[in-house]
């Protein structure tokens, strides 16, 4: 009993950190590439958009909300036991236009500069790269020309009312308290364009550091 009550304190203090501060994730699939590459081990700031209470989720103290252009992780809306990460496009309120892979957010067109080819690693085949501006920082995205502009296996999601769907794309009015999240591999995430908005109470915190990748080390360091 002496020998595992000297570990109390240590898992104390793990279950602290994890549950208000810091939280490790791995990187499953390659949504968000060229950002984040699976296999990256990341960490998430679980007080960046408030304070909350483990298990239950709920947020009792608010220190502040999700900005465009965050990277963000949040139980994924129809099976909230499942993580994922995208990028925050829309915030509550904002009308969000994905037409002819082309953003535009309240009417303003969120500009983009293309930033030459990026070689994936892993397949040896190159994509299109831009540079995007959202919100206060610059990030890099995909774009595939060849994959179609209309969004497939849309499924029915609350507040499915407020996006209108056609062969271009997307238009969609994001409701109070959600939020509108896409991935920076654009034709290869499933995200709010196929499964709706992330309701706030689903936000789990900001992504911000890359800790560790077994196959790059390289990659370890703070990303936008």
């Amino acid at each position: 009993m002496e020998y595992g009550a000297s570990f109390f304190p240590v898992i104390l203090i793990v279950f602290f950190l994890r549950s208000f501060l810091v939280e490790p994730f791995k990187i499953p699939s390659g949504s968000m590439i060229p950002t984040l590459l699976v296999g990256d081990f990341i960490l998430v700031n679980k007080f960046a958009y408030g304070i909350r209470l483990p298990v239950i989720n709920k947020k009792i103290v608010d220190i502040g909300s999700p900005k465009r252009g965050d990277v963000m992780v949040f139980r994924y809306p129809i099976d909230p036991s499942l993580d994922y990460i995208k990028r925050v496009v829309g915030l509550p309120g904002d009308k969000v236009v994905y037409q002819n892979k082309r953003l535009t957010i309240n009417g303003a067109a969120i500009p983009t500069a293309s930033s030459g080819d990026y070689l994936h690693p892993d397949k040896l085949t190159f994509s299109d790269q831009y540079m995007e501006k959202l919100g206060a920082d610059q990030h890099m995205l995909l774009i595939d020309k060849e994959a179609p502009s209309f969004v497939p296996q849309v499924l029915h999601f609350p507040n499915r009312d407020n996006c209108i769907y056609n062969n271009a794309g997307v238009s969609c009015e994001v409701p109070p308290g959600h939020y509108f999240v896409m991935g920076d591999n654009r034709d290869a995430s499933s995200d709010s364009r196929v499964w709706g908005f992330v309701p706030e109470e689903n936000i789990v915190g900001r992504a911000f550091l890359i800790w560790f990748n077994f196959s790059d080390l390289k990659r370890i360091g703070s990303f936008k």
